[in-house]
């Protein structure tokens, strides 16, 4: 049903539909782990992935776009050396954002970390919601 797994993230996994974004934060469920933060829905959208992410960071807490803009590439290479784990645990198509939540700008290491807790957390509690 879905495209073979690839490390990259393409233009067909970002989320990018105004519509999508703005039902996930009407409907959606939230799971964090400090400092990530992800609001999901399961959603048909019209890509042929699995799943669509989107990364945001606060204005309010990083004032200069340069500290955002880093910080959300941070995030988006580590979902995309990530994302294998959700492809093999999913079977349906679902919608997520993550947000950054601190104030203060974490290492890479420690924020790939918090992705894979993230992550794992976000696919027991779909097996859950499955049962």
């Amino acid at each position: 049903m879905f495209v073979p797994m690839r490390f990259t993230l393409g233009k067909e996994e970002r989320l990018k539909s105004k519509k999508l974004i703005g039902r996930l934060y009407e409907e959606g469920k939230t799971i964090k782990v400090f400092p990530l933060r992800m609001v999901y829905i399961q959603a048909e959208h019209t890509s042929k992935f699995p799943a669509q992410v989107g990364v945001s960071v606060p204005k309010r807490n990083f004032k200069k776009a340069v500290d955002r803009n880093r910080i959300k590439r941070l995030l988006r290479e580590t979902y995309r050396k990530e994302k294998h784990t959700i492809y093999e645990a999913v079977d349906k198509q679902y919608v997520f954002m993550i947000s950054y939540l601190a104030r203060d700008e974490w290492k890479y290491a420690d924020i790939e970390h918090k992705m894979k807790k993230l992550l794992t957390q976000f696919i027991t509690e779909i097996t859950q919601d499955e049962k």
